[in-house]
C-alpha cells in the first residue's frame, strides 16, 4: 500500500493579514518534508468561494511549486472541477500536459463533478447536468492530451474546432486518470470507467473492504473506459495524527480532522453562509458533532499502524492523510510525518512491489478485456485550413475584429 498527504488549505477565522502566505509556504515546506520522507503522493483540490474549509482556486499554481522543490513524489491534481463553467476542457489538458512536464511525469489527474451550492451557482452552473457535463470533459480532455491533433467537438456543453492541444504530457496516453468519490454509487462509476476512485467519505477500516470489493468487481465485469487508459486504484481519505503519547496524538489532531467534517457538512450538507461573514469555525466550536468515522490515522505509531493493516487487508491501494486540518500546527504535522515514515511506513513499502506485481497478473485480462471495448478515438480527417485574420483582410473575404468585436 502507498500513502499520501492531502491539502485542502483549511484557514479558520480569526485571520491575519499573512495567514494565507503562511499557509501555503508551510504546506509547501511539509510537501518537500513528505518527498524526503518518501511519502508516496501529495494531493491538492480545487474549490472556490469555500472560506474556512479550502483556500485553494488554483492547485495547479500550488503544485507546479511543488514540483520545483521535488523529486519523487507525485502531484495529485485532485480534483480539477471539470464542468465548462469552472475550466474550459482544452484549458484543463494544456495545464496538466505542462504541469506533468515540469514535474518530469509525476502527476495523477483527479476530475470530479462539483457539488456545493456556493461553487455551483458561483460559476453560473445547474446543478442537475453537472454529472453530463463531467463526462462530457473527461472524454474529450484525455482525447486532447492523446490525439494529434485533436479533431475538434461539437457536444451539449462545450464546442471546439480541430486543434493540436500542446503541450503534450510526458507521460502517455495522459497521466492516470481518478474521480473523486463520496458515495458507493460514485465508486461503481469509477470502476464502469475505469477511473481510479480517489474516495472522499469517512469511512472506517471496518467498512473499506466493502468499497473495496464492490469497485474492483466492478471493474471486472462492466468496465469501458472513459479515457484512453485505465487506472484500476482505490485510495481512501483518514484523519492523521502520530505521537508516542496517544492523547497527544488525539489533541495534536482530532479537532483539525473533526472541523474538516464540520465544514464540509456545512458547505455541502446542512449550513447556511453568508459570504465575507460567516465565522465557520466559531459554528464549529459552539456545534461539534461527533465523526462515524475515518480518523483510523490518528494514534500512536503501532494504532497507525494497525488501522493501516486494516486497509491493506482490505486491498485499499493508497491511504491519504488530512494531516493538514482545522488548525493543526505546522510542527505537529512535520512531526507526526516523521514518526510515521520512519516506525510505520518501511514495512508497508517492503511489501508494496510484489502486492503490485500479482495486482496487476490478476487484473491483466480485465484491462486488456476494458481495453477492447474503449471506443476508438475518431480520427480528424480532412483538417480546414485556419486562416490568419490578416489574409482574410488583404483578401477582402472578411473584416479583422474590432477591439469591440474581439
Amino acid at each position: 500500500m502507498q500513502f499520501g498527504i492531502f491539502y485542502e488549505h483549511q484557514l479558520p477565522r480569526p485571520w491575519r493579514e499573512d495567514s494565507e502566505a503562511r499557509l501555503i509556504r508551510e504546506a509547501l515546506e511539509q510537501v518537500e518534508l513528505a518527498d524526503r520522507l518518501g511519502i508516496d503522493f501529495a494531493w491538492e483540490v480545487e474549490h472556490h468561494f469555500l472560506e474556512e474549509y479550502s483556500h485553494s482556486p488554483a492547485p495547479e499554481v500550488f503544485l507546479a511549486a511543488c514540483a520545483a522543490r521535488t523529486e519523487r513524489i507525485r502531484l495529485g491534481h485532485g480534483i480539477v472541477l471539470m464542468p465548462p463553467g469552472y475550466n474550459h476542457p482544452a484549458r484543463v489538458a494544456e495545464r496538466i500536459a505542462m504541469l506533468d512536464l515540469v514535474s518530469g511525469g509525476r502527476v495523477e489527474f483527479g476530475t470530479g463533478e462539483s457539488a456545493s451550492r456556493m461553487e455551483l451557482e458561483g460559476f453560473g452552473i445547474p446543478p442537475t447536468e453537472k454529472r453530463a457535463m463531467w463526462r462530457e470533459a473527461v472524454a474529450q480532455v484525455a482525447l486532447m492530451l492523446s490525439q494529434t491533433p485533436y479533431p475538434g467537438y461539437d457536444g451539449k456543453y462545450f464546442k471546439m474546432p480541430p486543434r493540436n492541444v500542446v503541450p503534450k504530457p510526458v507521460q502517455k496516453p495522459h497521466p492516470p486518470m481518478w474521480l473523486a468519490c463520496s458515495s458507493r454509487p460514485m465508486i461503481h462509476l469509477a470502476a464502469q470507467l475505469g477511473l481510479g476512485a480517489l474516495t472522499f467519505a469517512f469511512v472506517d477500516v471496518a467498512e473499506a473492504k466493502h468499497w473495496v470489493a464492490d469497485y474492483y468487481d466492478t471493474f471486472k465485469r462492466e468496465c469501458t473506459p472513459i479515457a484512453q487508459a485505465v487506472n484500476p486504484n482505490i485510495a481512501m481519505v483518514t484523519g492523521f495524527s502520530c505521537h508516542d503519547d496517544p492523547a497527544e496524538a488525539e489533541r495534536r489532531g482530532l479537532e483539525g480532522f473533526q472541523f474538516f467534517g464540520f465544514a464540509l457538512a456545512h458547505y455541502y450538507l446542512l449550513g447556511g453562509h453568508v459570504p465575507g461573514r460567516t465565522n465557520v469555525w466559531e459554528l464549529f466550536r459552539g456545534n461539534q458533532i461527533p465523526l462515524p468515522g475515518g480518523s483510523g490515522g490518528i494514534g500512536t505509531p503501532e494504532q497507525v499502524r494497525g488501522a493501516m493493516h486494516q486497509f491493506e487487508e482490505a486491498g485499499v491501494d493508497q491511504t491519504v492523510f488530512i494531516q493538514q486540518g482545522g488548525n493543526n500546527r505546522h510542527e505537529d504535522i512535520c512531526a507526526s510525518l516523521e514518526l510515521f515514515a520512519a516506525r510505520v511506513m518501511p514495512e508497508f513499502k517492503e511489501r508494496h512491489a510484489a502486492r503490485e506485481r500479482r495486482k496487476a497478473e490478476e487484473l491483466a485480462p480485465y484491462v486488456e478485456r476494458a481495453l477492447a471495448r474503449r471506443t476508438p478515438p475518431r480520427e480528424p480527417g480532412e483538417l480546414p485550413v485556419v486562416q490568419a485574420y490578416g489574409r482574410d483582410l488583404v483578401s477582402g473575404t472578411g473584416q479583422y475584429p474590432t477591439a469591440e468585436g474581439r
